[in-house]
């Protein structure tokens, strides 16, 4: 958005002594033209921009002029300025407002505190996407984004399994996990709350109707409670396991890419003989020895002991058919 941008370049600006529009631009992600039509508008604004002419010239802001960051600690800004999830912003359609924020917190951060905010995020990194996963692509996260923001209903389209449905939703929120978006929503008229996947909306179309968002309504609190609900009902058996390489290889392959996420809960590095460890959330004891023997021979079952006496039963029997 041209305002978000606006603010970007302002605090760019406050941040750097001088600077051509070349390097504005290059900084902000746009073009040299879109950069000069922005310091147009920053003046016509009222902002005091100067142009400095010259090989070494550019534009810079009156000496003395800033705008401030009144109430943020030192702390603070750090902790905001080190704080990158830029895919997540994109979806949103706030890439520009992320930029306007990282600059806004730059500009306002003591030369010292700077050091100090690459050293964290030199050291801290948010990898939103599961193990083996891309991102989802969500082509209409951005539609589903602004009617959470207006509170407007939203009529969509919606994949589920071998058919589409179509549903007036009322959306409460967004929730990003292992690099899938997710919405939950009101449906009108009645009291259940649901979540949808987003990259599975077809279509989605911001209506005029507005809704009332429920007072108590908290929606970490509620993806908290709903996401153990969910593991406890769609995948209560957990497994410990060992897996070597190909085991490794193999998951995509045996739990498939959108469920991956969710099955693979933990997997730790690879020791000297080329073994991880894994935590898994299986559906039941018959689909997951199933999925289980799919990874064999690459697969040792630490826990539980049944799984584990279950499967080595099954390769056991195997063994001895194939010797037969």
């Amino acid at each position: 958005m041209k305002a978000e941008r606006l603010v970007a370049l302002l605090f760019t600006l406050q941040r750097r002594r001088s600077a051509t529009a070349a390097e504005l631009a290059e900084e902000l992600g746009v073009s040299e033209r879109t950069m000069h039509r922005d310091l147009t508008a920053l003046r016509d604004a009222g902002v005091p921009l100067w142009t400095e002419p010259g090989r070494h010239g550019g534009f810079r802001l009156v000496d003395g002029w800033r705008a401030g960051l009144d109430g943020l600690t030192a702390r603070e800004a750090v902790a905001l300025f080190a704080l990158g999830v830029p895919e997540a912003l994109a979806g949103l359609g706030l890439d520009t407002a992320g930029s306007a924020a990282r600059a806004k917190v730059s500009a306002g951060m003591p030369p010292e505190l700077h050091e100090q905010a690459a050293l964290v995020a030199g050291r801290f990194h948010l990898d939103a996407p599961g193990w083996f996963g891309a991102a989802d692509s969500s082509p209409e996260l951005a539609t589903v984004a602004r009617a959470v923001w207006a509170q407007r209903r939203i009529a969509i389209s919606y994949r589920r399994r071998d058919k589409v449905a179509d549903r007036v939703l009322e959306p409460l929120g967004l929730v990003l996990k292992a690099g899938v978006w997710y919405l939950v929503a009101g449906v009108p008229d009645d009291d259940a709350r649901r979540t949808y996947r987003v990259s599975r909306i077809l279509t989605a179309a911001e209506l005029e109707a507005r809704f009332e968002r429920p007072p108590d309504f908290d929606l970490a609190g509620w993806w908290r409670a709903a996401s153990a609900t969910f593991e406890q009902v769609d995948r209560p058996l957990r497994v410990t396991a060992r897996l070597n390489r190909t085991a490794v290889r193999g998951l995509r392959r045996v739990f498939g890419a959108e469920d991956l996420a969710h099955t693979v809960i933990a997997l730790g590095e690879p020791t000297a003989d080329g073994w991880a460890e894994a935590e898994l959330a299986l559906e039941s004891t018959e689909i997951g020895l199933g999925q289980l023997v799919a990874l064999s021979p690459g697969v040792e079952v630490v826990t539980p002991p049944e799984i584990r006496a279950a499967l080595a039963a099954i390769g056991t029997e195997v063994a001895a058919r194939n010797s037969g």
